[in-house]
């Protein structure tokens, strides 16, 4: 795997700030916009994951999954990907909802440009696991989160 143009930015999670409340659990969980920019020529699929490692669980909470997004520069479209199954047991994008009084937890969006498509719905762990040999690039946004 190398690190090289591959990017990810959204218009409304700056990357190392705070998230907007309308993009949190407890207001509605509005799915954040997406950009992908510089995708390799030899990524077959794109997939992205939000993962909260601060979370008080044995592996942090999963937020969202996609699967099979087409592997070229723009916005991310939730509408054309697949939804992997969240930590909560759902499809698609959950919005930030630590406990009161946690601190400030980190949410890691990633997108990663695969070498072969990603079979089924995979949770974040199984996704890891089964495609960590098929990376070509990947790359993150990293914002925050506390209530």
């Amino acid at each position: 795997m190398q690190l090289k143009d591959l990017a990810l930015s959204s218009p409304d999670i700056p990357d190392g700030e705070r998230i907007d409340d309308r993009f949190a659990g407890q207001v509605g969980s509005e799915t954040p916009r997406m950009t992908v920019t510089g995708v390799p020529e030899e990524a077959v699929e794109l997939a992205l994951v939000c993962h909260d490692p601060d979370a008080p669980l044995p592996h942090g909470f999963t937020h969202w999954t996609l699967y099979g997004l087409p592997p070229f520069d723009g916005e991310v479209v939730e509408e054309i990907g697949r939804p992997g199954l969240n930590d909560d047991e759902s499809f698609g994008y959950v919005g930030p909802f630590p406990p009161f009084g946690h601190g400030t937890h980190h949410y890691y969006f990633w997108v990663y440009a695969l070498s072969r498509k990603v079979v089924g719905e995979p949770t974040r762990e199984e996704f890891l696991r089964d495609y960590a040999d098929a990376v070509i690039e990947q790359a993150r946004i990293v914002a925050t989160y506390s209530r």
